[in-house]
């Protein structure tokens, strides 16, 4: 396998961070370095990125485009758009340009906003939608929302049948026991360079063979930045993966469920609230009382994000009770059994660098900017933006209420929920929605928060659940059961979500 991407990214070539990126930089290194061709990517109601091809005629066709954008078709791209309706703006955000590794003759790619026929944003696209609850998020707490994605993806191959990995214990392994790693590297090399900000890859727990064809699971961990700059690399990761896994001849994908009894591939989000630069999820060493407000936040409003996070109805086969995955509503410390985890963030103070290499002068690093807390049950069917924006809300209103670290002491758990003595406990806990119908029923219920401050348009709302609910699912998990025919056959038809 070998890679002929070995350009810098953007940013290094023009020598700015992205995020200040102006028309006039973009311009000059397309007349300095030869690009023929400009690519508008926006991702839609599936959460998928759409594309729309120029070839650069002239440096005023070039400035004409970066300015004004492009019409699209709404109502090709969003149901909830009527056709009568339906012209729309696309507008390249110049922060997140890129240089397609996939293209042979050089291009730059940009995410794109989208515009109503007045010139204002569209209220119910997805990258507005997330905007918004940052902007709302900040206004209610004087506070900074950041985010970040773990990306568990199954890449599928034909069986080599040698060096077989143990059937569901793929945790960190390493070659010859897995096979994708160097695909996973290459992977992480494109990301890195089209501006995603990676934290590490590994193997995944998931592996197993069917049908003479090798199933690994494999994830890319990002790191924390501000909420839209990490919807848009999540949405760029899982486009250059698929692109690579086409030209390597795998096929990949990011649904919640392949099979019974095997892991199913999760998109765990971790969050940090920020002021001034500084991490506030920590006080004293200790997770603060702002962590807590955020966490109580989303004990509340579990079972409606649902709607966002978990969007199909293989969503629902991953999420049963006494799997890794979650189903109850609580949270807890360094425990994966609950929805709602707070993971290992360096609180001990102690210099474990000098520990581990003896001779090394003892040092202080600052871990504090570490800590994050984690949602485990959103999955690959999400559309990030919606998902992400969801969770901003839920934060915010957890600020809000009165008695949010009330919520949090009575949701928090310390012992693994699913064994049998702590029965009585589980017992207490509200549940996450069965099926999509039932994710349709909460966010009706809970819609009102959502659309609180102009976040989520009651037409964006209303679309959600509409979509829900023609799944037709309320009973579909109890009538499959474990009929592994019936459930290959559904996993089949969302085999390309999100």
């Amino acid at each position: 396998m070998e890679s002929n991407y070995t350009i810098r990214s953007l940013a290094a070539e023009i020598g700015k961070n992205p995020k200040d990126f102006t028309k006039s930089d973009i311009i000059n290194f397309v007349v300095e370095n030869e690009i023929r061709h400009i690519n508008f990517q926006y991702p839609a109601g599936d959460g998928r990125l759409k594309t729309l091809n120029f070839v650069i005629n002239d440096i005023a066709y070039l400035d004409e485009i970066l300015s004004c954008g492009e019409r699209v078709d709404g109502s090709s791209l969003f149901k909830f758009i009527e056709a009568n309706n339906s012209d729309l703006y696309v507008v390249p955000k110049f922060r997140t340009a890129y240089l397609d590794p996939f293209c042979e003759l050089p291009t730059i790619n940009f995410l794109c906003a989208f515009f109503n026929k007045d010139g204002e944003p569209l209220a119910s696209s997805p990258e507005y939608t997330l905007h918004k609850a940052c902007e709302a998020f900040r206004k209610a707490t004087g506070r900074e929302f950041q985010a970040m994605g773990e990306l568990e993806y199954y890449v599928i191959a034909p069986d080599e049948a040698v060096y077989q990995a143990v059937d569901q214990k793929g945790y960190h392994e390493s070659a010859p026991y897995a096979k994708f790693g160097e695909f996973r590297q290459l992977c992480m090399n494109y990301i890195a360079r089209a501006g995603g900000l990676i934290k590490y890859g590994h193997s995944e727990v998931g592996n197993f063979t069917l049908d003479g064809k090798i199933y690994e699971q494999n994830e890319i961990e990002f790191l924390p930045v501000d909420a839209e700059a990490a919807a848009e690399q999540l949405t760029i990761a899982k486009w250059i993966i698929r692109n690579l896994a086409y030209q390597e001849g795998l096929d990949v994908t990011f649904a919640p469920k392949i099979t019974v009894g095997k892991a199913g591939s999760g998109l765990h989000v971790h969050f940090r609230v920020m002021k001034d630069g500084f991490n506030q999820m920590l006080k004293n060493g200790t997770l603060s009382d702002d962590a807590k407000r955020a966490i109580a936040g989303l004990m509340q409003l579990a079972p409606s994000l649902t709607a966002f996070g978990n969007t199909n109805p293989t969503s629902y086969f991953r999420l049963v009770p006494h799997q890794e995955a979650p189903t109850n509503v609580c949270w807890g410390d360094r425990n994966r059994s609950v929805l709602v985890r707070v993971p290992l963030g360096w609180t001990s103070q102690k210099d474990l660098c000098s520990q581990a290499n003896p001779g090394e002068p003892s040092a202080h690093f600052d871990t504090t900017q570490k800590q994050t807390v984690e949602m485990r049950s959103p999955d690959g069917s999400a559309n990030v933006y919606l998902l992400l924006a969801g969770i901003a809300v839920a934060a915010r209103y957890g600020f809000e209420c009165a008695d949010a670290l009330d919520i949090a002491a009575k949701t928090y758990v310390n012992v693994n929920i699913h064994k049998d003595e702590n029965r009585s406990i589980l017992e207490t806990l509200s549940v996450l929605p069965d099926s999509c119908a039932a994710s349709a029923d909460c966010l009706a219920t809970q819609r009102a928060i959502y659309e609180a401050e102009g976040v989520f348009a009651p037409a964006m709302i209303d679309g959600i659940i509409a979509e829900l609910q023609a799944f037709g699912d309320r009973t579909l998990r109890a009538d499959i059961g474990n009929d592994q025919k019936k459930i290959l056959a559904l996993v089949e038809e969302f085999f390309h979500c999100g």
